[in-house]
């Protein structure tokens, strides 16, 4: 059990560097950095919850550690796959916005080529 909270703990902090990495960056024009950068939020909830999972882990007795520590790294995956989701979703309909404004809205006045 001790070897799972320690992981968790690592886990915590290195989810945590990683959340506040993204957000120093300066903005981007590029989207995978943009995504990085929305992703920051959810990393750094992942990483508290990472954190509460692994410190209930050493104090509680195994069996009440060993649920919490499930439910915790559970919710932290699921944490961050929401982010991921939400933030490409943004930046994709944010690219889209873009392109479409490009072209004017109409296929006449665009003067991309299309596949």
């Amino acid at each position: 059990m001790m070897i799972a909270a320690v992981l968790c703990l690592c886990a915590a902090v290195a989810s945590a560097v990683t959340g506040l990495w993204s957000i120093a960056r300066l903005h981007s024009i590029d989207p995978v950095q943009q995504v990085l950068r929305g992703v920051a939020p959810t990393q750094l909830a992942a990483a508290v919850m990472l954190a509460a999972g692994g410190v209930v882990a050493l104090a509680a007795p195994p069996q009440v550690g060993v649920a919490a520590l499930v439910v915790c790294v559970v919710g932290a995956v699921g944490t961050v796959a929401a982010g991921c989701y939400q933030s490409a979703k943004a930046v994709a309909r944010r690219e889209a916005s873009t392109a479409k404004a490009g072209c004017a809205g109409s296929c006449a006045s665009c003067t991309l080529s299309c596949h």
